[in-house]
């Protein structure tokens, strides 16, 4: 049986691979913990400068997998629904607290519980006709794996309350004009664009790319002056590191740095 999730290496970028592309990449708790397990991978790897997450086959995930939906839903599960749900959303949060960035390179439809993973990727690349939304209204239920959490922050309230509510599915240049997304490229050039976008952030210094992402995650959720005392702890940390006289030296010297994460 072919792995759930691919996984491989090219220079400082780690690619993982949603791998069920003849169920759509439909998500079930299985293929969500593997997929999570592959990206914390990178913690282990200090060469690893940034992770890209995308889907075999036509589409980067068909959402849910029903299957496990209607067991759940019919109290087949030998676990309650809340501590299934509550795994999942712990996996999720287990992407948000890697200190390197996560991109997320989405082709064609990414509904639901797709979706809900893509919320919790750093930044987002689609693909000109990729489709995003939230429609678990319509059948009842309401985003339990951080959605709701995750796009209030992203897109603010009015957007998310009417995404929510109305379980439509958008189109990715209307993803791009709120914020969903961070660029919108052609068809089958997400890959490369992620990459791009990877790189970039990779030739900066990765200590301080992953505090910058633990601030902003963190400090959304505290008053300002917390926030600011968090810049400064950050700082205070940086400042003492061999990457912060890398960069120095290496504006002086007029050259690239070449940071080492240390």
């Amino acid at each position: 049986m072919p792995a759930l999730v691919t996984s491989r290496r090219d220079g400082s970028l780690l690619y993982v691979g949603l791998n069920r592309p003849e169920k759509r990449n439909a998500i079930h708790r299985e293929l969500l913990l593997a997929l999570v397990d592959a990206i914390a991978a990178a913690e282990a790897e200090p060469d690893v400068r940034a992770v890209i997450v995308y889907g075999e086959g036509p589409v980067f995930s068909a959402g849910v997998d029903f299957a496990m939906l209607a067991g759940d839903v019919q109290g087949e599960r030998a676990l309650p629904f809340r501590t299934l749900v509550g795994d999942m959303q712990a996996a999720l949060s287990r992407i948000e607290a890697l200190e390197k960035p996560v991109i997320g390179a989405l082709h064609r439809y990414v509904p639901g519980l797709g979706l809900e993973l893509a919320l919790a990727f750093d930044l987002r690349v689609a693909t000109a006709d990729c489709e995003l939304g939230l429609p678990e209204v319509k059948v009842g239920l309401v985003p339990d794996v951080g959605g709701t959490t995750r796009l209030v922050r992203t897109v603010g309230y009015a957007r998310a309350k009417e995404l929510i509510m109305t379980g439509r599915m958008i189109r990715a240049d209307d993803a791009l004009a709120m914020g969903l997304v961070n660029q919108v490229v052609p068809p089958g050039e997400h890959l490369a664009a992620a990459a791009r976008l990877a790189e970039e952030i990779g030739a900066n210094a990765p200590l301080a790319v992953g505090l910058a992402k633990r601030l902003v995650d963190l400090g959304s959720n505290v008053d300002k002056q917390t926030f600011l005392a968090m810049e400064l702890l950050a700082q205070s940390v940086l400042i003492r590191t061999e990457d912060v006289r890398e960069g120095a030296r290496a504006l002086t010297e007029r050259r690239p740095p070449r940071f080492q994460g240390r």
